[in-house]
């Protein structure tokens, strides 16, 4: 609900701050007093194109800001279970307007989307949300009492089905190409039996052994012969060690040549066994290098070592498990998508029926509303279209024998207001605060009774705003509010403040007889007030 407007230098405005109640305002004046000022002014704040020439004469700026409350959780502050929010639309007179939500940098998107849920404007702007397709659909099934859960959950299903496929990727063909390419990828590798990622460095080793077996056998036998027990090292050893054992200053020399003796032992005992072990062996050398071929060629293809050729084995077999597994979680996604789609088809086959069968009946319903606006030969179908009926259009006629249309296209902005009117009375489900401007266009008589029945009807549970010159919507107000242009010769200004009874009898004669002062038409102005208790001005 819109609980305070505040309107600066905005056309005839030159300052005004209204604080709104529930229930039905009437804004009031004389021709060209300003009234629609008031719905510029919310137009600014719900997003609406922002014109230079709005700025009032002489000023640099015209400021709009509107605070509203709405149920907690929908954003801004305020007091438990209700929070608020303000909305700031500032139009300079060179350069861009600028938006603020809740005193932060915001665009006029930002506003018309935060808004659309607060305000709904009808008359001759754009904040009418009755002629938004996806609006007048969700009227239809509330009217119709549209079931619209299977489908909901047939299209939810299927669209998740729709991501794990798409999140799946590649196509058949090129996952086909895949498996084959890793297939014979594994294959070759587990062929290979590759287990220790030194294994090439142990067979370099055993080949150069293997390539040279003889002149191996020959150098060990030569250096036994000089390492071993009568070999000229070893007896030169002993007969060093003869000289100098048991004198005092050589005593560590001494013992280092011990060691060095038993070093010769060792080392030559280790010569006669290698020299022992080792044969020549045709065949084992060629079974290494064609092994060292082979693990030549798994490096070139799989990676630069060993290392890299294992790890790249365990990746290519854990992707080739998860293809052959993609190929079977696939079908059965694909089996699921079918039965869902069936599904899908058939509650969008009950919902369009549904809304078939509802759709005569609103029509019939807004019809006859409109019959009591004013409007008696208007004509209404609500057009079903689709798999579901989900292209909704509300068609309006406004004379005999014209073509039915959507209803921006035919109707005037007070044909307009009526028909968003009529809609109103008949789904019940709308923003907080509806305004009107020009709802009572041509009207009078008996329909500017049935007009103003039908805008109190609407108030009794939402904030309505209504700009009108019918005194009979005005006398139904619950507040009022008019609007006087003062104009000093260098410029013109307007004025707005709210009316206590006895104003409003005098407001209200204005606009029945267009004399004020007239006994006749204060008398009727008070008929048709009457019953509203006296309030001060």
């Amino acid at each position: 609900m819109l609980l305070e407007l505040q309107v600066t230098d905005l056309g005839v405005v030159e300052e005004l701050s209204l604080v709104l109640e529930p229930g039905l305002t009437a804004v009031t004046g004389e021709t060209g007093a300003g009234k629609t000022m008031v719905v510029t002014a919310l137009d600014l704040l719900m997003g609406g194109r922002a014109d230079p020439g709005m700025v009032r004469p002489g000023a640099d700026e015209a400021v709009v800001a509107g605070r509203f409350v709405v149920p907690a959780g929908d954003g801004g502050s305020g007091r438990s279970g209700e929070q608020e929010v303000v909305f700031r639309r500032v139009v300079p007179r060179e350069g861009r307007s600028r938006a603020y939500l809740d005193g932060d940098l915001a665009t006029a998107t930002a506003l018309a989307e935060r808004g659309v849920g607060l305000v709904d404007l009808h008359g001759q702007h754009a904040h009418q949300s009755l002629l938004a397709a996806p609006v007048q659909r969700a009227a239809l099934d509330r009217f119709g009492g549209v079931d619209l859960a299977a489908l909901s959950a047939a299209e939810d299903e299927l669209a998740a089905v729709d991501v794990e496929l798409a999140a799946m990727g590649g196509d058949e063909r090129a996952r086909a190409r895949e498996i084959d390419l890793l297939r014979f990828q594994v294959a070759e590798l587990d062929e290979a039996g590759l287990e220790d990622p030194a294994e090439d460095d142990l067979l370099a080793a055993e080949e150069a052994l293997l390539a040279d077996a003889s002149a191996h056998r020959e150098a060990a036998e030569g250096a036994l012969v000089l390492l071993d027990g009568d070999g000229p090292a070893s007896e030169s050893l002993a007969s060093a060690l003869g000289l100098l054992a048991g004198r005092t200053p050589f005593a560590g020399e001494a013992d280092r040549l011990e060691g060095l003796a038993a070093e010769v032992v060792d080392v030559a005992a280790r010569l006669r066994n290698v020299a022992e072990s080792v044969e020549e062996d045709p065949a084992r050398l060629e079974a290494v290098m064609e092994r060292r071929r082979l693990l030549a060629e798994l490096r070139r293809k799989y990676g630069n070592g060993l290392e890299d050729v294992l790890a790249y084995h365990r990746e290519a077999a854990g992707r080739l498990s998860a293809l052959l597994d993609h190929d079977a979680r696939a079908a059965t996604l694909d089996a699921r998508r079918v039965a869902v789609e069936a599904a899908r088809r058939e509650a969008a086959a009950t919902v369009l029926a549904a809304r078939r069968r509802a759709a005569p009946e609103l029509a019939s319903r807004i019809e006859a509303h409109l019959r009591e606006l004013a409007m008696p030969a208007a004509s209404v179908e609500v057009e079903v279209r689709g798999e579901s009926g989900q292209d909704v259009a509300l068609l309006l006629a406004t004379n005999s024998g014209a073509t039915l249309a959507p209803l921006a296209k035919v109707a005037s902005g007070g044909e307009l207001a009526r028909a968003m009117l009529a809609v109103r009375r008949v789904v019940s489900e709308s923003p907080p605060t509806l305004v009107f401007d020009e709802v009572d266009a041509g009207v009078g008589g008996t329909a500017a009774h049935a007009v103003a029945a039908a805008l109190a009807g609407l108030a009794g549970d939402r904030q309505v705003l209504v700009v009108t010159h019918l005194a009979q919507v005005a006398a139904c107000a619950d507040q009022q509010l008019a609007v006087e242009k003062v104009d000093d010769g260098v410029s013109a200004r307007a004025t707005i403040r709210r009316l206590g009874h006895e104003e409003r009898i005098v407001e209200v004669s204005r606009m029945l007889s267009g004399s004020p002062d007239s006994a006749t038409a204060r008398d009727h102005a008070a008929e048709l007030l009457g019953g509203l208790p006296s309030t001060a001005s």
